[in-house]
């Protein structure tokens, strides 16, 4: 449906019609591919959202759907899936990618040139704040993870904490990979750390015997793994297969089931990890008690928490815009941020106060599943980064990094 036609339902039908109409949102998501699962949940998650949004009383009195298009994790696939969602579909918001190696081509190719707002949930690289700083997004870009410029930052001082002075590298060979062992390596170097050798590799192999083998060179006490659960059980299993230690410091999307019952619990109880954390909120606790029941799925997939928030806030976003004019939404992201707004959360009631405030014309403050969430100008978020080890098969929370403790460990190496 067209603004036009929006506008005529409500003018017209009043809350009568109010379930006929519909608003369409985008969604490109990894449901297949090296990032399956990732993306499975996220779309899980955006539905969820969507759900609550519309008992709550829906979007402008219409009723938030999906058209979700698989990306099968590959960056060509994803600009044809967008493309087509923006020039056939006409929609006003795209909700993906999942991994930075999709994102970065939608944004490029499609929703900037477009100016469709465009919100990824788990795409974490530094070379989405570069291009907002240079005034290559038009503004339309956010997303509800933080930088790898700070999680690498933060992998390396866990790491040099737990002992690992003298590692081996092996990342997947894209953005996202480059980007976080490119932060990771200047921080750790800078700490004191040790890197025997960086071994890129490319994804959906079926053997990775020969990385794994040039991995070991220079006899490392540990892995630092980038990668994702399907490419990184194989990568994991040849390195233990070939007698490399059985010691680990893990990247975000590694907090993965399948992942360690792939590889074998037993061979994992010195892994360590880091994702972008989460500060508590009761939309925390509404998220964990229930999504499992909506999508079957297990809510501490790396990308769930952060997909139902970023479903929350384009929903309210619409709501608040009052129209389906993308930079209208654009603009309404920050108002439903405002860090001096009302404090409002995730599920039916909370989603309706929300709601409720926006027709007083009232900014309010998503304090999601992730914690309190506040853009800044290109659309990054900041927040505290959680450190977590693997224990007899299970992940486990060993700490948590404040965004200042990370921003002063910045600052103390120079700004890197």
């Amino acid at each position: 449906m067209g603004p036009a036609a929006l506008w005529l339902a409500l003018a017209t039908g009043g809350a009568a019609h109010a379930a006929d109409c519909s608003i369409t949102v985008g969604l490109v998501m990894e449901l297949t591919g090296p990032a399956g699962e990732y993306g499975q949940a996220g779309a899980k998650s955006v539905e969820m959202a969507f759900r609550d949004l519309n008992a709550a009383g829906g979007a402008q009195g219409c009723k938030l759907v999906t058209d979700t298009r698989d990306s099968h994790s590959t960056g060509t696939l994803a600009v044809d899936a967008a493309t087509q969602l923006v020039q056939l579909k006409h929609v006003p918001v795209i909700i993906g990618g999942i991994i930075s190696s999709v994102t970065i081509p939608i944004l490029t190719a499609v929703t900037a040139p477009a100016k469709v707002v465009q919100v990824s949930p788990a795409s974490s690289s530094p070379t989405l704040t570069e291009l907002g700083r240079q005034g290559k997004t038009n503004g339309i870009f956010f997303r509800t993870i933080t930088s790898d410029a700070l999680q690498g930052v933060a992998a390396a001082k866990y790491a040099l904490d737990k002992g690992l002075k003298k590692i081996a590298v092996i990342h997947v060979n894209n953005d996202f990979g480059v980007n976080m062992v490119k932060e990771f390596a200047v921080a750790y170097k800078a700490l004191g750390g040790t890197i025997v050798s960086t071994t890129p590799y490319n994804e959906k192999q079926s053997s990775y015997d020969s990385e794994a083998t040039a991995a070991m060179s220079g006899s490392p006490d540990a892995l630092y793994l980038v990668s994702t659960p399907v490419d990184g059980a194989t990568i994991a299993r040849a390195w233990v297969a070939g007698g490399g230690p059985q010691k680990f410091l893990l990247n975000d999307g590694m907090n993965s089931p399948d992942f360690i019952d792939s590889v074998g619990a037993q061979y994992l109880n010195d892994a360590y990890g880091t994702s972008s954390g989460t500060a508590p909120t009761p939309s925390t606790t509404y998220f964990n008690d229930n999504y499992k029941t909506f999508s079957g799925l297990d809510p501490a997939n790396p990308a769930a928490d952060r997909s139902y928030d970023a479903g929350a806030i384009v929903g309210l976003a619409i709501a608040a815009a009052g129209s389906q004019e993308p930079l209208a939404i654009r603009d309404a992201i920050y108002k439903v941020t405002d860090p001096k707004g009302t404090p409002v959360g995730a599920g039916q009631e909370g989603l309706a106060k929300a709601l409720s405030l926006l027709k007083e014309g009232k900014p309010i403050r998503y304090e999601g599943v992730i914690g309190p969430i506040a853009f800044d100008k290109v659309g990054d978020i900041t927040g505290p980064f959680r450190l977590w080890k693997i224990t007899d098969g299970k992940v486990t929370t060993t700490g948590e990094m404040s965004t200042d403790e990370v921003n002063a460990l910045k600052a103390k190496l120079g700004g890197q």
